[in-house]
């Protein structure tokens, strides 16, 4: 710092309860500098060390030279392609554009370091100026026209500037009376019609926020009865100031007539067509034509089930023009995952209005690859995982996924501390989706059953497990019907969840290991590495409203399972499976999870999570498979422990038989249980770039 700059150390804003502080601290126009994890007393302003060290580092010159230099490079490039080839072109000119945006983002805003850092935050009273102001404006904007703020700064040692905003509202204003000034009485009837839903109600405080979102409710409900030239600038708030001597406003809520006539025009929509391949050329040809459901597909080569596409579509001739009907058959569409985008446009010339709907169709095949080092349970090891996606398989919009995975990683043995071992895991998973709900329906009902997104998924799969102490397999057949209901809440369920299990080269150690669990009378644990025949039905919802991990707003999530195992629909003769060597389980399964994300500001979230199950054997065995017991512990759950080594309740751990860590408790053997009880918060903070803790 130079001079008599002072180091803006601390803002602090005194107000009286009623005001919500954390939305004024966002207008802060000029913010301190961040302290390690937030503590304030360590003063220790590691960021602005980051931005200086860059700094040092950064010649602005350098990058102003290397974006020339850029440039050059793919002019050149460009210059070299034949013209009739617009593709090549194009993508030069996109990776040019990318690169040149990335320079262009070090010269203005310097190198990265030095984004990952902040400079110093030296008091800046133009600024303090500039927060007062917004403050003022925001209390008023809340119903607090006569408000007042002031700010105080205070010296501290070592040139440090403390800055107090002190805000005195004042009284609020009170929506006294609201009324319309409609002339159309078209409108008008239905605005009365649709009163209740409004945000500006008699008795509740002004607030301009509830203003704007008003003006959006009434822009929506004109344009979803038919009213598509409609535009919000027609709407007008009056607020009336002196209506009443005791802090009351009336307000006068005007809807204008269009220039061009005495009142708003609703439009019936008189033809549907559906270009299922618009991305395509006319090298193709000459598009030939197919009407279903009254509803004109145009295409090259007919290839899709129109009747699924008709469920997807609730665009129809002689309906008035919906802009929700509108965006949620654009949404429908992208769900089957058959598009890579779909537009619609309108078309009022000549008296109609004609509804096009455009679809660029996506790759039908796919492949992908992906390698690395993966750590679960023990110690690194390498892996790789391969995917094979066909679209359309059926020519009804099916998708059909095949995936592998191969993999290796060092585990500790179960029944020794000293030594750590290879585990082997390998697997291969089929599965066909289908965008509907595969049972005799009529097809009305599947037409009803579109709007909510309906899938079927057949899936089939096998996993391989080599450790040290056995080798499991693992053969599964699995069905599930899912619907969504708008984009905040899926249900699913699992008709048939089937898999046939088997444990084979059983060490002695481990048999040993199972015989003292069997004795100590956890049979369940030792009765699920006995080979079996698994089946359940498996219902689970989600609710997922604001987009649960975002960083922009606060937002939960929130999933329930209720699982019946057990031969529930006599799919087979429990006597016959037992004759092949099978044992059987029937249990009850239930699964809670709640989690939500405050945001404080953009660098810190609080998070909590509770998570909760409990599974109920009822079997002679009394016992559950394996894979449906309870654990707790990892990155996932309680990161203080190893994954699935917290014990359960007041689970004491043996002690290690280890020389070397004798007296420390043995975390080696997975802990599973039938009931989970598990809660944990964090904050999670932004450090520097894209590291966070």
């Amino acid at each position: 710092m130079k001079g008599d700059e002072r180091l803006l150390s601390k803002q602090t804003i005194k107000a009286p309860k009623t005001i919500y502080k954390e939305d004024l601290r966002q207008l802060y126009a000029q913010e301190t500098n961040r302290e390690l994890f937030g503590i304030r007393f360590l003063h220790l302003h590691y960021l602005v060390g980051v931005y200086y060290y860059g700094l040092r580092h950064y010649d602005r010159e350098a990058f102003v030279r290397r974006k020339a230099k850029a440039i050059q490079k793919f002019d050149d490039k460009i210059a070299k392609v034949p013209e009739t080839k617009i593709k090549k072109i194009n993508n030069l000119q996109f990776k040019k554009q990318k690169v040149v945006n990335r320079i262009e983002n070090k010269i203005e805003n310097g190198n990265t370091i030095m984004q990952w850092g902040e400079p110093i935050a030296v008091l800046d009273t133009a600024k303090v100026d500039l927060t007062v102001k917004r403050f003022s404006d925001y209390l008023f904007s809340k119903g607090y026209f006569q408000n007042k703020v002031s700010v105080k700064i205070d010296s501290g040692w070592r040139r440090k500037a403390y800055v107090t905003y002190l805000v005195e509202p004042g009284k609020g204003y009170f929506i006294d009376t609201v009324y319309y000034d409609v002339r159309d009485t078209a409108v008008a009837s239905l605005i009365y019609k649709n009163e209740d839903a409004s945000l500006l109600k008699r008795g509740e405080r002004y607030d301009q926020e509830n203003f704007t979102v008003e003006r959006e409710r009434l822009d929506l409900l004109m344009k979803d009865f038919g009213y598509y030239d409609f535009s919000r600038q027609y709407i007008e708030f009056d607020v009336d100031t002196a209506f009443s001597d005791d802090k009351m406003v009336a307000v006068r809520i005007v809807v204008k007539e269009p220039a061009t006539r005495d009142h708003h025009k609703q439009f019936t929509i008189t033809k549907v067509n559906f270009i299922t391949d618009a991305s395509k050329g006319p090298q193709l040809g000459k598009r030939s034509g197919r009407k279903y459901r009254d509803i004109d597909y145009r295409f090259y080569k007919d290839e899709y089930n129109l009747r699924i596409l008709s469920q997807r579509v609730f665009l129809h001739p002689g309906s008035l023009y919906s802009r929700t009907k509108t965006f949620e058959t654009q949404r429908m569409l992208a769900n089957l995952e058959a598009f890579k985008f779909v537009n619609i446009n309108y078309d009022t010339a000549q008296g109609d209005f004609i509804a096009s709907i455009y679809a660029n169709p996506i790759e039908r095949y796919q492949i992908s690859t992906e390698a690395g080092v993966n750590v679960t349970q023990g110690y690194p090891g390498p892996f790789i995982n391969l995917s094979f996606k066909k679209r359309n398989v059926f020519r009804g919009l099916e998708t059909f996924d095949l995936t592998a995975h191969f993999g290796f990683e060092g585990v500790a043995s179960a029944t020794s501390d000293q030594n750590i071992y290879k585990s082997t895991e390998a697997g291969i998973n089929a599965s066909v989706t289908f965008p509907q709900i595969l049972f005799p329906l009529k097809e009305r009902t599947q037409l009803w059953f579109g709007r909510f997104n309906p899938k079927t998924r057949l899936q089939i799969g096998y996993s391989y497990t080599d450790r040290p102490e056995y080798r499991r397999t693992f053969l599964s057949f699995a069905g599930t019907y899912t619907v969504q209901n708008k984009r905040t809440t899926q249900y699913s369920y699992t008709f048939a969840n089937l898999s046939i299990i088997d444990t084979l080269n059983v060490a002695s150690g481990f048999k040993d290991f199972l015989e003292q669990q069997r004795k100590a009378g956890n049979f369940s644990l030792v009765n699920s590495f006995y080979p079996s025949f698994v089946s359940s039905m498996i219902f689970a919802a989600t609710w997922n409203p604001h987009n649960y991990g975002n960083r922009d707003r606060s937002s939960i999530f929130v999933r329930g399972v209720f699982e019946s195992g057990g031969l529930i629909w006599n799919v087979a003769d429990p006597k016959k499976i037992n004759d092949q060597g099978l044992q059987t389980f029937k249990y009850l399964r239930f699964s809670f999870d709640f989690r939500k994300n405050f945001v404080l500001d953009k660098n810190t979230v609080i998070a909590y999570r509770i998570n909760s199950g409990v599974a109920y054997p009822y079997a002679a065995n009394k016992a559950i498979p394996y894979e449906k017991f309870f654990f707790a512990g990892g990155s996932n759950s309680v990161r203080a422990w190893r994954p699935r080594r917290l014990g359960p309740g007041s689970y004491k751990p043996n002690l290690s038989t280890n020389p070397r860590g004798n007296g420390l408790f043995d975390y080696n053997i997975e802990k599973p249980a039938q009931v989970l009880i598990e809660g944990s918060i964090e904050a999670r903070k932004n450090l520097v770039g894209f590291l966070a803790g």
